[in-house]
């Protein structure tokens, strides 16, 4: 039986479909992308008109290890890293069962049971056991912002790679909390470890569909070869090429001045910021629901939270007028 599909934020048109208005007039707090995507490099016309050569994805590769700062490995460009999650249960090991620390992205967990894995929802990593083949830790996580540093990563793969199981740490959030990241370590020399880093969330290029995986040359490969040929397009690799060489600190920066507008609009709408990553809040309130469906009725959307009804997560706003909007709005609930 397959589980059922799971309803991730940027749903726009399906909102403004049942709450009114156009698609565009709609204020979209609902992702954990960059709301102020950088401008875009100049792609050559082989870009568009060849298929990708090997050449290309081979400077992309170039550009990802130094950004990444990956000595040991060449991250594996992908067509966004969910690509990859479809393929793990290539990845699995026979007879074994498949943990996740959650709550976090679901279509782990959807995927693994989807292909027949049993998979264990656990809490903590103490729960992690040697009956486990595979592991997945998002971190940063989605949507609470758990965060373990690399001693306490690298730990866990000392004991999930003892019994040869695999250790899948998601950093698609990592971009602005490098020092956490255990991707510098990964590659052939660090057997039983996969990262996986996101391209567009801290560009704002989310409709790239760009992602990177790091690990063992010989699972890289694998992975390659279950996506088939030509899987990210030419302008994909020409633009992650050079936008990974340029200079980050002002997306950085714009970043952290967009994060801190967004929780003093929460705060000042009362409510209670109880995690998140500098791409977006998770709040908790008991009328979760209802605050939801508020904003809704002012075309704002937020990401609420089938499993845990309590909790709100809110992406950052593009500019000041962004903010003011959200802060009316909550404003308007409590009058």
């Amino acid at each position: 039986m397959t589980a059922p599909r799971i309803v991730h934020g940027g749903g726009i048109a399906a909102a403004a479909a049942r709450f009114g208005g156009r698609p565009e007039d709609w204020l979209d707090l609902s992702t954990g992308v960059n709301p102020t995507p950088v401008a875009l490099p100049e792609i050559d016309v082989a870009a568009w008109h060849r298929l990708p050569d090997r050449h290309r994805q081979n400077e992309a590769r170039a550009a990802a290890a130094r950004y990444y700062g990956t000595p040991n490995a060449l991250p594996l460009p992908v067509p966004g890293t969910q690509s990859v999650i479809q393929l793990l249960p290539r990845l699995m090991p026979d007879d074994r069962r498949a943990a996740v620390l959650s709550p976090t992205y679901g279509e782990y967990a959807r995927v693994l049971d989807n292909a027949g894995i049993a998979v264990d929802r656990v809490d903590s990593l103490d729960a992690v056991t040697d009956a486990h083949g595979l592991v997945v830790v998002v971190n940063p996580n989605n949507p609470t912002g758990r965060l373990f540093d690399r001693e306490t990563l690298l730990a866990l793969h000392a004991r999930v790679s003892a019994g040869g199981g695999l250790l899948i740490v998601d950093e698609a959030f990592g971009d602005m909390r490098p020092e956490t990241c255990i991707a510098p370590l990964a590659g052939n020399a660090m057997s039983g470890l996969l990262v996986f880093r996101s391209f567009g969330k801290f560009f704002g290029l989310a409709g790239l569909r760009l992602g990177f995986v790091i690990g063992e040359s010989a699972v890289l490969d694998r992975i390659e070869d279950g996506l088939g040929p030509w899987s990210v397009s030419g302008p994909a690799l020409t633009i992650a090429t050079k936008l990974m060489a340029s200079d980050t600190g002002a997306i950085h920066e714009t970043i952290v001045a967009r994060k801190a507008a967004l929780d003093a609009a929460l705060a000042e709408g009362g409510l209670n910021v109880i995690g998140g990553t500098g791409l977006f809040s998770l709040v908790e309130h008991p009328e979760a629901a209802a605050i939801h469906h508020h904003l809704c009725r002012h075309q704002i959307l937020v990401r609420p939270f089938d499993y845990n009804p309590h909790w709100l997560r809110f992406g950052l706003a593009p500019d000041s007028a962004g903010d003011e909007r959200l802060a009316e709005a909550l404003a308007d609930r409590a009058g």
